[in-house]
């Protein structure tokens, strides 16, 4: 990826304003986006109620920037430095203190915006933030069990309570001071086009971590390397019931459990002096 950047490369270019419903608490939504195109038009099709749409664009080769552009969203390009950092800035260069986000690879099911609309109509009360379930599709059918459901995500909040806080650059949440209401509907994610694309996913997001982990000390254990990726498998297949989802289900706990062999062996490799990756990563 680019080097870390404070600024965007270019200026925000402008589109088309998006009309959302006339709101006495206006709403933006930050999407980060690289290479999108085939994705991005129904993630900001489904944001048709906010106020504005931003999305920061990492440079894209495809024509992610032009799509959106061209739905009515306000693009800045900025070189990727991290995805807590891209998130970050995405919701500071917001017009409104409210704000959504998602990635593009996620939509806002109707559920979760009628869910939205009614807390907006009270100005969001006394909440400094709301959090609400991820239903991931994998492969042809979504995931109900396990470790991938509910997965609530903290994504609808006010930045000058909160944002994108912390180090960790993986795995990243949003974090706000007040309280926090859990809310109806569903955060609909399309997380992988292909097995070959989650393995490599899996494996970039696990040294990530790995490198992460090392650099504030933490050490892997031998009984870790064994144990881990073990107890993730039986923990979600079994005992949070991942083999309700069918095949689906099992080749989700195996290849969940393999990111955390990967990221504990990776974690044992730093600290014994050893290179995870090689100079061209």
């Amino acid at each position: 990826m680019n080097a870390s950047s404070n600024t965007p490369s270019t200026q925000d270019t402008p589109g088309r304003t998006q009309q959302a419903s006339p709101s006495a608490c206006p709403l933006s939504a930050c999407i980060i986006a690289f290479n999108e195109a085939d994705r991005i038009g129904d993630c900001i099709a489904s944001l048709a109620f906010c106020d504005e749409v931003v999305v920061v664009d990492s440079h894209s080769t495809d024509a992610t920037a032009q799509i959106a552009r061209d739905l009515g969203a306000r693009v800045i390009q900025r070189p990727f430095d991290g995805f807590r950092s891209q998130k970050q800035f995405a919701i500071e260069q917001a017009a409104h203190d409210w704000v959504l986000c998602l990635d593009a690879d996620e939509r806002v099911s109707d559920a979760l915006r009628t869910s939205i609309e009614t807390e907006r109509a009270t100005a969001f009360g006394d909440a400094a933030g709301y959090r609400f379930a991820r239903l991931s599709e994998y492969f042809g059918k979504f995931l109900r069990h396990g470790n991938a459901y509910p997965d609530r995500v903290l994504r609808l909040f006010d930045r000058r309570r909160g944002g994108w806080r912390g180090t960790r650059e993986v795995h990243e949440a949003a974090s706000v001071d007040g309280p926090v209401r859990t809310i109806g509907g569903d955060l609909i994610h399309y997380p992988y086009r292909s097995l070959e694309q989650q393995l490599l996913k899996t494996q970039r997001y696990a040294r990530m971590m790995a490198e992460h982990d090392f650099a504030r000390g933490k050490r892997a254990t031998l009984t870790g390397l064994v144990l881990s990726p073990a107890w993730r498998f039986w923990r979600g297949y079994l005992l949070r019931g991942g083999f309700r989802d069918g095949w689906h289900g099992l080749v989700y706990a195996y290849v969940r459990a393999n990111y955390v062999r990967q990221k504990t062996i990776m974690l044992w490799m730093l600290q014994n002096g050893q290179p995870v990756s090689g100079p061209d990563r």
